[in-house]
């Protein structure tokens, strides 16, 4: 089985825990394809918080369209934010926003090469 920490060794906690559990039935040249695909994909917890506080300071709602919420980008960007609470919501739960991205584009990696593998 491969080890996804020397696939990926900025993985922490939660998110190892969930790809580990995804790789667990691949083969070495399988989990480094899922590797180097997933890991074009992920979105870090810090630059999520970078751009939470960027859409504090000025741009709200960039921290939704970097994770492709464009709704509530647009809803964040004309309500300022809603009114900065909705942004200061991110910005303590920036960790939670990118590992939900990230779950969904491990799936989705997963499944393409499941796909791509049959």
């Amino acid at each position: 089985m491969p080890n996804v920490l020397q696939l990926m060794p900025t993985l922490e906690g939660e998110e190892m825990a969930f790809i580990q559990e995804i790789i667990k039935g691949m083969n070495d040249g399988q989990a480094q394809q899922f590797a180097i695909a997933y890991m074009a994909r992920r979105k870090d917890p810090g630059n999520i918080l970078i751009f939470a506080v960027i859409g504090l300071l000025g741009i709200a709602g960039i921290q939704r369209f970097v994770l492709n919420q464009v709704g509530m980008g647009l809803l964040y960007f004309l309500t300022g934010g809603l009114c900065l609470i909705g942004t200061i919501i991110d910005i303590v739960n920036h960790k939670k926003l990118a590992f939900e991205y990230n779950t969904k584009q491990a799936q989705q990696v997963a499944a393409m090469m499941k796909t791509f593998s049959s």
